[in-house]
């Protein structure tokens, strides 16, 4: 049955969502731009670069005219879908397309890992409170929020090397075009292995704690008290009763992880070179290549909105007590 209620919300979001893409436009360009990395610094120190090519070079990508005309020229291009051309001469759109999927393929593995993994080791660790599983996880969850991403990553990629066992970086190999189907397959899962490790060890940790810290408040709520009072089997108290109210929270938390991973995806994909939209963006700021920074930054942008929007409506259809106004 249609929700008139729930789509009057989604469309209120995405409204709502035009003036933060806004904000996010204006200081991402004027940040990039008075940045003092030149996008033309590779071609002014080739001597065989003529001072009639570079100045045809600034013309095209619009380095000749001041910031805010230049941001204009961008925004007027953006708005009619036209993301322009790299400093390399490359489409934008075209760039995007090929690393937006591998993003999103490996986003989607770990939060589906981190979820598979980390809802039932709270609930576990929740329900062992302070025996020696539960304070041996505490440890084990406490060290994996500490170590950072990027040592990680390195600490894997040594691994790699030294073993030969998992590939050093890419998302296949170079002869992926003449394998079967299911050796294709075999071939992506192979290299995810290394960068889903490093991210889904991170999230599960945080995930796994806010999951047990949920359950244990729930558990010492009084209507948990009061069910266990009128006899009710503990399955029943946990799974039917206090589960339901402890998992809430956790929908909510969907759209951050989801914002947390792209940022962080960021350095993993560098280090593995693998090719995702993060390490298009440090590449394309290392080299201040505006259009493909900024239609980078604003499709990671759009893809972070709509995945806290998906969060809410996933918490409605889980628990319909929520009102969406």
């Amino acid at each position: 049955m249609f929700n008139t209620q729930l789509f009057i919300y989604i469309v209120k979001r995405l409204v709502q969502a035009i003036p933060l893409l806004f904000l996010v436009s204006v200081i991402s360009f004027f940040i990039i731009r008075l940045s003092p990395v030149d996008p033309l610094a590779e071609l002014r120190i080739n001597p065989s670069i003529s001072q009639e090519t570079l100045k045809a070079e600034e013309k095209r990508l619009g380095l000749d005219k001041p910031l805010i005309i230049q941001y204009g020229l961008w925004l007027k291009s953006f708005l009619k879908g036209d993301l322009g051309v790299s400093v390399t001469g490359e489409k934008v759109s075209d760039k995007l397309m090929e690393r937006i999927p591998n993003t999103l393929l490996l986003t989607g593995v770990v939060i589906l890992l981190t979820w598979l993994v980390g809802i039932p080791l709270g609930i576990y660790a929740a329900l062992n409170w302070k025996k020696p599983v539960d304070r041996m996880m505490t440890i084990l969850t406490s060290i994996g929020m500490a170590v950072p991403s990027f040592f990680f990553a390195l600490l894997l990629l040594i691994f790699a090397v030294k073993t030969g066992w998992f590939p050093t970086g890419g998302l296949t190999c170079y002869d992926f075009s003449t394998y079967s189907p299911l050796h294709k397959v075999l071939d992506v899962m192979h290299h995810l292995v290394l960068p889903v490790t490093v991210l889904f060890t991170l999230s599960l940790s945080g995930l796994q704690r806010q999951m047990r810290g949920n359950l244990l408040d729930v558990l010492g709520s009084d209507y948990v008290k009061f069910a266990r009072a009128k006899g009710l089997s503990e399955n029943k108290v946990v799974y039917k009763h206090a589960l339901r109210n402890a998992i809430n929270p956790m929908v909510t938390l969907l759209g951050f992880e989801f914002a947390s991973l792209l940022s962080g995806a960021a350095l993993t994909e560098y280090v593995f070179q693998y090719p995702g939209l993060g390490r298009l963006i440090l590449e394309a700021v290392m080299k201040s290549d505006i259009n493909l920074v900024m239609a980078s930054l604003m499709m990671g942008t759009i893809m972070l909105i709509l995945g806290n929007l998906i969060a809410d409506i996933l918490l409605k259809t889980v628990d319909p007590r929520v009102s969406v106004n």
